[in-house]
């Protein structure tokens, strides 16, 4: 899946994101969290937190996060037919979207979520997100009635110009969620972030 990601254009907050895939994992970056993970054990851990046993797939239909204030509709996003990849509508900064490429949330690998950071009018859906802090709850509920329950484990500030593709794309070998956002300063001259910022976290319930 990684691999077929190639030149991908995510466009958020008025801005513009820009990934540039590759044909497989090459290892996180210098500036990547470092997030101590175990996973040759009976139970995979992350941070020493156990990470649950992977859900049965099911699509994500609204997000919940406590310690932020967010409880948002989710929306699937795919692929333009240019190869960029779809965002939430301009016109509704308090959707959340879920990037239908990766895995759903719950299911084994890594589920990604977008969302605009704001607007001109103000905060969006992800506005509070760099807020987060290892141990914060995500509450996905999926389709199916049930909710995946997730543990932040860090967060990460990436230039993007050097966006980790593959440690956000790739899949970790557990059930995880990647949320990214807009955030760094802002560059009034084309309307757009200079950074993305990136919620890690891990499934355990």
């Amino acid at each position: 899946m990684l691999a077929t990601l190639l030149g991908v254009l995510l466009l958020l907050a008025g801005g513009f994101v820009a990934f540039w895939a590759i044909a497989g994992p090459s290892g996180p970056p210098a500036d990547a969290q470092d997030i101590p993970v175990s996973i040759g054990t009976a139970t995979p851990q992350v941070n020493g937190s156990p990470v649950a046993p992977p859900m049965a797939p099911s699509v994500p239909v609204r997000i919940v996060i406590p310690a932020i204030g967010v409880d948002a509709p989710v929306t699937e996003l795919g692929l333009n037919a240019d190869g960029t990849v779809q965002v939430p509508p301009l016109d509704n900064h308090d959707l959340a979207g879920w990037y239908k490429g990766s895995s759903t949330p719950g299911a084994n690998g890594a589920a990604v979520m977008l969302g605009h950071v704001d607007s001109w009018s103000g905060g969006s859906v992800f506005f509070k997100i760099k807020d987060l802090k290892p141990g914060d709850k995500v509450n996905v509920v999926r389709a199916n009635g049930s909710t995946a329950v997730f543990t932040v484990d860090g967060l990460q500030k990436a230039a993007k110009v050097a966006f980790p593709t593959s440690q956000v794309y790739g899949s970790p070998g557990y059930p995880a969620l990647r949320l990214i956002t807009c955030g760094g300063p802002f560059d009034a001259a084309t309307g757009s972030y200079l950074d993305n910022i990136i919620v890690y976290a891990h499934l355990t319930g």
